[in-house]
C-alpha cells in the first residue's frame, strides 16, 4: 500500500505488542502532511506517546520531517524533543517556530533541558536558553558548568526537601501548598541545617504514616549520596547495584543541589550497552540510522583502513609459506577455517569480558580465573571440532597427516582466542583504553595471524 492509496478515513490499528508505529497509520499521517489537514494530523498523532512520535520524525525523510513539523506547529511537545536522536534533533529545533519551540522547552524538567541543550550548536543552544525564565536558565547554566557525562549534568534540580526534625503532617501540608512540585518524584531528601541530605523518606512510606510521625523514624535505610563530578557511568551502576529510585546529588562541600531519577540513569546504562555493541562493531557511537551517507561513510572509514592493515599483516604471514602452499593445494582450501573459528571463539570471550568490565564483574580479585575458564573452554571447543575437521580432512583429501595438522593448529588457535578475548580487554582497560573500541581488531588480528601460523608452520614440517 502507497500513500496515495492512503485517505484520510483509512482504519489503522497498532500492533499492541510490539509497541511499533503501525505502518497504515505513518502512512495517514504522511497524507495528512501531504493534503495539508492539520484537523486530522493533530487527530492521528494525539494519542500517540511522545516517544512514539519521535521514532515518527526520526524514521521519516527530512522533506517529510520539515512539512509535518510545521503543520504540527503548536501541538509540539517538549517531551518530544527530549525522545529525539541526537541526530534529528537539532534539525527539528531549526524547523520548529520560535514560540512553539519556547513553550515546548519550558515544560521540561532541568535535566531534560540540560540535556537538550549540551549537544547543540551555540546559536541553538542561546535559542533554547532565551526561553527559559530566569531562574530555570540560571539552573541550567550552573548545570552546564559540571563536566560533560557527570551526576552534576545529569541531575534534575528540583527536589523536594524537609528538614530533619520535620513530621509526616509538616511534610504533607507542604506538598499541598507548594505549586512548583516537579511533575515526578519518588523521596523527600531530608537535610541538616547546612543543606546536607542526610536521609531518603519514600512517599509510599510518608503516606502510610500517622502525621505525628518523625520523617526521621520512617527514613530509608539504604542511601546513596552522589557526588555532582561524578561520571554518570558510575551514578548508573551505583542505580542498578544497589537498587536505587533516586538519590540526592551534593556538590564538593557535600551541600543538597540535585537529584537523579532512575529513569535518567537507565537512560545512562543503556546508552552505555549500546555504545560498548557499536564500538565491538568498528562502529562510531555517535552512529545514527538517520545519518547521511556521507556521515556514515567517514564514521566507519578509520576503522576499515585499521582492518585493512591488519588483513595486510594476516596476508604476509601467508606469504612466507608460498611454497608450501604451492605443494599442497589442499592448505589454501583448509586455512580459512582455522582463522574463522578461532575469530568467532575470540568475538565470544572478547564480549563476555568487555560486558562483565562494564558492570564490574570482572576484576582484579578474579581475572586470572576468568582466564584460565575461557582458555580451558577454548582447548575443550578446540578439541571437539579438532576431531569432526580430522576426520574431514582425512576424508576429504584421503591424507591422516592432514587431518592431524588441521586438529592441532585448530585446537591451538581456540586457546590462544580464549586468552586472547579476555586478556586483551582487560589489559586495554588497566592502560585506560576502552575495550570495547580497540579490542576486536587486536583480536581479530591474534587470532588471523595464530590460525595461518600455526596452521601453515606445523604443514611445513609434517606434511613436507
Amino acid at each position: 500500500m502507497t500513500r496515495d492509496d492512503i485517505t484520510p478515513d483509512s482504519d489503522w490499528q497498532r500492533d499492541d505488542e510490539s509497541y511499533e508505529l503501525d505502518r497504515k497509520l505513518v502512512s495517514a499521517i504522511l497524507y495528512a502532511v501531504d493534503v495539508q489537514d492539520r484537523e486530522k494530523l493533530i487527530e492521528l498523532m494525539e494519542p500517540l506517546h511522545a516517544a512514539d512520535i519521535a521514532d515518527l520524525l526520526e524514521q521519516i525523510n527530512a522533506h517529510d520531517r520539515a512539512r509535518l513539523i510545521r503543520l504540527y506547529d503548536k501541538e509540539f511537545d517538549g517531551d518530544i524533543l527530549s525522545e529525539l536522536d541526537e541526530s534529528v534533533r537539532e534539525e527539528v529545533i531549526s524547523v520548529l517556530n520560535p514560540h512553539v519551540l519556547a513553550e515546548a522547552v519550558r515544560e521540561l524538567e532541568s535535566d531534560d533541558v540540560v540535556d537538550l541543550v549540551e549537544d547543540l550548536e551555540e546559536p541553538q543552544q542561546e535559542q533554547i536558553l532565551d526561553a527559559l525564565e530566569d531562574a530555570d536558565r540560571v539552573a541550567v547554566e550552573q548545570a552546564l558548568n559540571y563536566p560533560e557525562n557527570s551526576a552534576g549534568r545529569l541531575m534534575q534540580r528540583e527536589v523536594v526537601m524537609a528538614p530533619e526534625h520535620w513530621t509526616v503532617g509538616h511534610a504533607i501540608d507542604y506538598m499541598r501548598g507548594t505549586e512548583d512540585l516537579p511533575e515526578q518524584f519518588y523521596h523527600v531528601v531530608l537535610v541538616d541545617p547546612r543543606m546536607r541530605p542526610i536521609g531518603n523518606v519514600a512517599l509510599g512510606k510518608l503516606m502510610g504514616a500517622k502525621r505525628e510521625v518523625q520523617l526521621t523514624d520512617i527514613a530509608e535505610e539504604e542511601f546513596q549520596i552522589i557526588p555532582a563530578d561524578q561520571d554518570e557511568e558510575e551514578v548508573a551502576y551505583a542505580f542498578n547495584q544497589y537498587h536505587l529510585i533516586s538519590a540526592p546529588v551534593v556538590d564538593a562541600d557535600g551541600r543538597l543541589v540535585g537529584v537523579i531519577t532512575i529513569d535518567d540513569a537507565m537512560i545512562v546504562l543503556d546508552e552505555e550497552h549500546e555504545e560498548d555493541i557499536l564500538r565491538l562493531a568498528g562502529v562510531s557511537d555517535e552512529s545514527s540510522l538517520s545519518d547521511s551517507v556521507a556521515a556514515t561513510s567517514r564514521r566507519r572509514l578509520p576503522w576499515l583502513a585499521v582492518n585493512m592493515c591488519t588483513a595486510i599483516g594476516a596476508s604476509l604471514v601467508i606469504s612466507r609459506f608460498e611454497e608450501t602452499i604451492a605443494e599442497l593445494v589442499a592448505l589454501a582450501i583448509l586455512m580459512p577455517i582455522v582463522a574463522s573459528m578461532g575469530g568467532n571463539a575470540g568475538t565470544q570471550s572478547l564480549t563476555v569480558a568487555v560486558r562483565a568490565l562494564a558492570t564490574k564483574d570482572l576484576t582484579g580479585s578474579n581475572v586470572w580465573r576468568v582466564i584460565r575458564r575461557e582458555v580451558t573452554v577454548g582447548m575443550l571447543n578446540g578439541m571437539c571440532f579438532a576431531i569432526v575437521l580430522g576426520v574431514v580432512g582425512m576424508m576429504w583429501f584421503a591424507s591422516p597427516m592432514l587431518g592431524l595438522v588441521i586438529g592441532t593448529a585448530l585446537i591451538i588457535n581456540m586457546v590462544v582466542a580464549g586468552l586472547a578475548g579476555t586478556a586483551a580487554p582487560v589489559l586495554l582497560d588497566r592502560l585506560g583504553v576502552d575495550p570495547a573500541l580497540a579490542s576486536g581488531t587486536f583480536v581479530t588480528t591474534t587470532t588471523d595471524v595464530m590460525g595461518f601460523f600455526t596452521f601453515l608452520g606445523l604443514a611445513s614440517v609434517i606434511l613436507l
